[in-house]
């Protein structure tokens, strides 16, 4: 079973960095859609890991731990990722003078 393993310390730092380096771009270029690009790959890697997980044969059973782990890790990229494109869309909005898809942590970006 191939498992693509983002507990591994090289990738870990590897999409941390990139998610970083895409919320600067779109805190750059004021552009919600380029938070979403990520957002949908990471959920698109939940979906892989918790099938694999459900999928899991015995003879593979030593790896649970590590598609636990994945899940965990998949689903805080997920986090990040969403309040990174809720800034975003905010910035966006008001730099077009449109209504943002959710004001209801409108208190929170203030002080950001």
């Amino acid at each position: 079973m191939i498992v693509l393993d983002i507990t591994n310390v090289v990738t870990l730092l590897l999409l941390l960095m990139l998610t970083v380096l895409l919320v600067f771009l779109g805190h750059e270029l004021k552009k919600s859609f380029i938070l979403a690009i990520p957002l949908f790959a990471f959920l698109a890697l939940l979906i892989m890991h918790v099938f694999q997980l459900m999928t899991l044969t015995p003879e593979y059973a030593h790896m649970s731990n590590t598609l636990t782990w994945c899940i965990v890790l998949d689903f805080a990229f997920i986090f990040i990722n969403f309040l990174s494109y809720l800034w975003i869309d905010d910035l966006d909005a008001k730099m077009h003078n449109k209504k943002s898809i959710d004001d209801s942590l409108d208190w929170f970006w203030k002080e950001v």
